[in-house]
């Protein structure tokens, strides 16, 4: 009876400790919705445009991107004069410019099913995350270039490499005096098979027609001094957008 009281008392208290670590995690997203415009505010967006500066190898070249609720996006350069595309979803085609030739080419069929995991994404993925079948953990605290943050693990649903499901986990750095990410980890791609930590840091939140936005982002890849950063000029918020634009081009 003695050995029953005390694996009641264990069970207790580590279901007692779950329970406080979803709350804790929960009110973590809550206030950061909160301090960004609020979640029934988030929620009333259905598109997005952004327009700002991308900083490739020196050079200074004029971005936009476009993303819409039903997970129509763009994102478009201007390189040596010419329009360069990168990530445009139409509906039904996933596309972009090739780097070399300068024209239109589709993904294939793998990588279109993984962006289409991400639609649901828009315009947040911890917006309400249970409904979209993701899990989200507490992991601890963790001091981020001296800034002291929440690490939070998201896990979405599995992507494919190769065929093959894998993990599909994003880990969030939520500074505490703001609770906004700062950082964004996720494996990525290098090479055939290899992979490395991709790295994406956020700052210079700014107000949008109530909503705050990161508008400076640097992408890269962990120890590795080749990120790209990108400053954003200007945010608009249900914007008119024309479905054309995403179309993929009939070659004549």
């Amino acid at each position: 009876m003695k050995t029953l009281t005390t694996i009641l008392v264990l069970l207790t208290l580590m279901l007692g400790t779950h329970t406080i670590s979803a709350q804790t995690v929960d009110e973590i997203i809550d206030t950061y919705f909160e301090n960004t415009g609020g979640k029934e505010n988030w929620e009333a967006v259905e598109a997005l445009t952004f327009k700002g500066t991308l900083d490739y190898g020196g050079m200074n070249l004029p971005v936009t991107m476009v993303q819409t609720k039903e997970g129509l996006t763009m994102l478009s350069a201007e390189v040596q004069g010419q329009p360069f595309y990168q990530t445009v979803y139409d509906g039904e085609t996933l596309w972009n410019t090739n780097q070399q030739t300068f024209e239109a080419e589709m993904n294939d069929a793998e990588a279109t099913e993984n962006y289409k995991l991400g639609i649901q994404d828009f315009p947040d993925p911890f917006l309400n995350y249970k409904e979209k079948g993701y899990k989200v953990e507490l992991i601890g605290n963790e001091t981020i270039e001296g800034t002291e943050t929440f690490k939070v693990k998201l896990e979405k649903k599995p992507k494919l490499v190769n065929g093959v499901e894998e993990p599909n986990v994003e880990y969030y750095y939520f500074e505490k005096e703001n609770y906004v990410p700062i950082l964004v980890e996720k494996q990525v791609a290098i090479g055939p098979e290899g992979t490395s930590m991709g790295q994406s840091k956020l700052s210079d939140y700014q107000e949008v027609d109530g909503l705050y936005f990161p508008f400076s982002m640097i992408d890269g890849t962990k120890d590795f001094p080749n990120a790209q950063s990108i400053t954003i000029t200007k945010v608009e918020v249900n914007p008119e957008i024309d479905p054309a634009m995403f179309q993929f081009p009939k070659k004549n």
